[in-house]
């Protein structure tokens, strides 16, 4: 009977955990402001495409609107007095070289320079302060990307720290997995994943990027993040299962592993044929375990290097003479 035959070898077992998650982009930032006041205009909705720097949402806040012209009238009359100041420095200095100013007027004319130069920058620095506050006013998208959801509309209360904006980059994702505590201590950051995202029926490779140190917040689940390489017709929220390659102080090996395909089976025995040293078929009972990606595990029955019978092209049975391909 012609066959085709393979040849029993150990290889090393991959260890790995089961565990699931979620889909989230790799950036993404709730947008709030520390200013208190009406909301003005908001220029997007969930699902708008957003650039670096687009204005997303405007405050009005009239208390600030207030001190700004506080503070415009402020550097107005520091700038009066500045100039007025140095015109006196100016004068008392030409009427000191000619002798008609005592050095102690010049003293004292150049201590009210000086104050006022001071006051004039006082008054700009409060200036750049409430400028700084109206950019509270004015919320700018940090990154490129979409906008995930809104919090407020037009006429509502924003108060400081309070959502109004959540903005996530589009260029990549990750994958956010809960690892139990039992076996945290086993994920290392660059560990293979394989993620399996149900929705899209697709499976994606990825790495392990960063593993949480604490599980406070999370109730004893540790966050994982996988970057992964595939990010076709992903989306945020999207859940995922996963399968992280471990490692452990011990080697784990497998015995032997041969193709599933050589199986045969009568009743509860599992057996395959092997090829005797005069090309005889042989078949053999053993003890299986595990399978992967078409291999099964060999416990008992089987020695490496032995040659198996994968496929015949007739029926085999024992003691067949065999013609090996």
């Amino acid at each position: 009977v012609p066959v085709k035959t393979a040849t029993a070898s150990s290889v090393e077992m991959v260890n790995a955990i089961s565990v699931s998650g979620k889909i989230e982009a790799s950036k993404s930032a709730n947008m709030s402001t520390r200013m208190m006041g009406n909301v003005k205009t908001v220029n997007v909705k969930a699902g708008s495409q957003v650039s670096k720097g687009d204005l997303l949402l405007t405050i009005s806040s009239t208390d600030l609107s207030a001190k700004q012209a506080q503070v415009e009238a402020s550097i107005a009359q520091a700038r009066s007095g500045y100039e007025n100041a140095k015109k006196d420095l100016e004068r008392f200095e030409v009427l000191f070289e000619k002798g008609s100013a005592s050095e102690k007027e010049l003293e004292n004319i150049k201590t009210r320079f000086e104050m006022a130069e001071a006051g004039l920058e006082a008054a700009e620095q409060m200036k750049r302060e409430v400028d700084a506050q109206f950019a509270y006013t004015h919320l700018r998208a940090p990154f490129s990307g979409v906008v995930a959801n809104t919090f407020v509309k037009v006429g509502d209360i924003a108060a400081p720290g309070m959502p109004l904006i959540t903005v996530e980059g589009t260029e990549s994702y990750q994958a956010a997995l809960l690892v139990p505590e039992s076996s945290i201590a086993t994920v290392k950051v660059g560990a293979d994943v394989t993620a399996h995202i149900k929705s899209l029926g697709k499976r994606v490779n990825g790495k392990v990027v960063e593993v949480s140190p604490s599980s406070k917040n999370t109730g004893s689940q540790f966050i994982v993040k996988v970057d992964l390489m595939d990010e076709e017709g992903i989306y945020p929220g999207m859940f995922v299962s996963a399968s992280i390659a471990t490692k452990s102080d011990e080697a784990s090996k497998s015995p032997l592993m041969i193709s599933q395909d050589a199986l045969v089976t009568k009743g509860q025995l599992t057996g395959l044929y092997t090829v005797s040293a005069d090309n005889k078929a042989v078949l053999r009972w053993v003890r299986t375990g595990k399978t992967m990606d078409g291999k099964v595990e060999v416990l008992t029955g089987l020695t490496e290097g032995e040659k198996y019978v994968v496929k015949a092209d007739g029926k085999l049975f024992n003691g067949a003479m065999v013609q090996l391909n």
